[in-house]
C-alpha cells in the first residue's frame, strides 16, 4: 500500500475515533440496548463509513478545499451551503467540548485525577500541537490508531475466547440498557450522521491537502472500512461483557483492566490519545474556518475556542453524549443527502480530473528532470491541461511543480 494512503487512512480513523467510539460509550447508548439486532446495526454503520469516507475525501481533493465552507459552496445551493456551514461549526464546537470532557472522565476513571485536570491537559495539547504544520498534525492524529486497534483486538479475543458466556443472559442484560433512540432503524442513520458530521470538517481539509483524488478516494475507503471494523469489534466486545461495563463511562477501559491492570493503564492513555485526536481535529478545522489563510488569526481562534470548550466541559461526559449527540445526528442527515447528490453529479468529472492531474504530473516531472527531454509541445500540453482543470491555474501550476520536484528528489 502507498505510504501516503496509509498515513491518511490512519489519520481518518483517528479523526472519527474519539471519546465516544474508542471508549464504547456511543455504542452503549445507541446500539447495545437493542441486543443482537444492535450489533447488526453497527455492521451497517461500518459499511456506511467506507462509502462516505471515499466520497468526502475525494470531493475535498477534487475541489482542493482549504476548509469546509469552500466545498459546501461548490456542491450545494447557497442557502443549504450556509445552513450546513453553520451546522458544521456548531457541531465542531459541541464535539470539541465533549472530547475535552471525555479526556477528563478518562483520567478520572483510571487514576482518580480530578476531571478538570485531564480536561485541562487535553486542552493545552490541542492548542500547542495545532500550531504545527498541517502534515505533522495529520501524522499525530494517525499515531494512536494502530494502538487502539491492538487493544480492541486483545479485548475482543478475551471476551470471545478466554471467557464463557450465557448468551441468553447476555441478550437480556443488553436489552435492559437505555437507548437514545426508539428504533434500531432510527439509531443507524442518526448515529452514522453524527460520526460523519463530526469528522466532515477535518476530512474536507485532509482531502483538500491531497492533489490526487485517486489517493484521496482509496484513503477514505480504507480509513472508513477500518473505522467500521473497529466499531464492530468494540460493539461485540461490550455486548459480551455487558454485565461488567453497564453504567460505566469508559466501557472498553474496564474490559482491558479486567485482563490486566497494566494493560488497563496503557489503554487509558491510548483512549486519551484518541480523544485528543478528535479534539484537535474539530478545533483545528473550526479555527481554520474562521481564520482563513491568516496564521495570526488562527492562533487567536484556536486559543479562544479551546478555552471556551474547556469551560463547557464541566457539564460532564456521559451527560453531554446523551443530550447533544441525537440532536447532531438529525442535523447530519442533511449533510449526508448533500454529499450523495454532489457525488452523483460530480463522479464523471472527478474521473476526468484524475486522468488530467495524473498526466499533468508526468509532464511536470519531465519538465524538471534534467535527464529527460522536454519539448515546446509538452509545454503547450501542460498549459492546456491547466486551463481544463477545475483548480485555479496559478495554484495548480505551483503545486504540481512542487510535487514534481519532490518526486524527482525522492528517486
Amino acid at each position: 500500500m502507498n505510504k501516503r494512503i496509509l498515513v491518511i487512512s490512519l489519520a481518518y480513523v483517528g479523526v472519527l475515533t474519539g471519546a465516544g467510539l474508542a471508549s464504547g460509550q456511543e455504542l452503549m447508548q445507541y446500539f447495545i440496548g437493542f441486543g443482537k439486532i444492535g450489533i447488526i446495526g453497527i455492521g451497517i454503520v461500518g459499511i456506511l463509513h467506507a462509502i462516505f469516507g471515499k466520497i468526502i475525501l475525494t470531493l475535498g481533493s477534487y475541489y482542493r478545499s482549504k476548509e469546509h465552507s469552500g466545498l459546501l459552496n461548490e456542491i450545494a445551493h447557497p442557502i443549504v451551503a450556509r445552513l450546513l456551514d453553520y451546522s458544521l461549526v456548531f457541531t465542531c464546537f459541541v464535539i470539541g467540548f465533549v472530547m475535552i470532557a471525555g479526556a477528563g472522565a478518562n483520567l478520572n476513571q483510571e487514576f482518580g485525577i480530578p476531571s478538570f485536570v485531564g480536561a485541562l491537559i487535553c486542552s493545552l495539547m490541542i492548542i500547542f500541537l495545532s500550531m504545527l504544520d498541517f502534515k505533522k498534525v495529520t501524522k499525530i492524529i494517525g499515531f494512536f490508531t494502530p494502538l487502539i486497534f491492538l487493544f480492541i483486538i486483545i479485548a475482543f479475543v478475551y471476551a470471545f475466547i478466554m471467557k464463557s458466556h450465557d448468551f441468553s443472559a447476555v441478550e437480556m442484560l443488553a436489552k435492559n440498557q437505555p437507548t437514545n433512540t426508539p428504533s434500531i432503524w432510527i439509531a443507524i442513520p442518526n448515529y452514522f450522521s453524527i460520526c460523519f458530521i463530526t469528522g466532515t470538517s477535518m476530512a474536507i481539509v485532509m482531502g483538500g491537502d491531497i492533489m490526487n483524488p485517486k489517493i484521496a478516494s482509496k484513503s477514505g475507503l480504507i480509513g472508513g472500512a477500518l473505522t467500521g471494523l473497529l466499531g464492530l469489534m468494540i460493539g461485540l466486545t461490550i455486548y459480551m461483557e455487558i454485565a461488567e461495563v453497564s453504567g460505566t463511562n469508559i466501557p472498553t477501559q474496564i474490559i482491558i483492566r479486567e485482563i490486566s491492570p497494566w494493560l488497563g493503564l496503557i489503554m487509558s492513555l491510548v483512549i486519551y490519545g484518541m480523544i485528543f485526536n478528535t479534539g484537535i481535529s474539530v478545533y483545528y478545522s473550526m479555527a481554520k474556518r474562521f481564520s482563513g489563510e491568516s496564521k495570526r488569526r488562527f492562533k487567536i481562534y484556536i486559543i479562544l475556542l479551546v478555552s471556551v470548550g474547556f469551560a463547557l466541559s464541566f457539564f460532564g461526559f456521559r451527560e453531554l453524549v446523551g443530550i447533544m449527540y441525537p440532536v447532531l445526528g438529525y442535523i447530519g442527515l442533511l449533510l449526508l443527502a448533500t454529499m450523495i447528490v454532489a457525488w452523483i453529479k460530480d463522479k464523471g468529472n472527478i474521473k476526468e480530473e484524475i486522468k488530467l492531474r495524473s498526466r499533468l504530473l508526468k509532464l511536470m516531472i519531465k519538465k524538471f528532470d534534467d535527464n529527460k527531454i522536454f519539448t515546446k509541445k509538452d509545454q503547450k500540453t501542460i498549459n492546456n491541461l491547466i486551463e481544463k482543470s477545475n483548480i485555479e491555474n496559478k495554484e495548480l501550476k505551483k503545486e504540481m511543480g512542487q510535487l514534481a520536484k519532490n518526486k524527482i528528489e525522492d528517486k
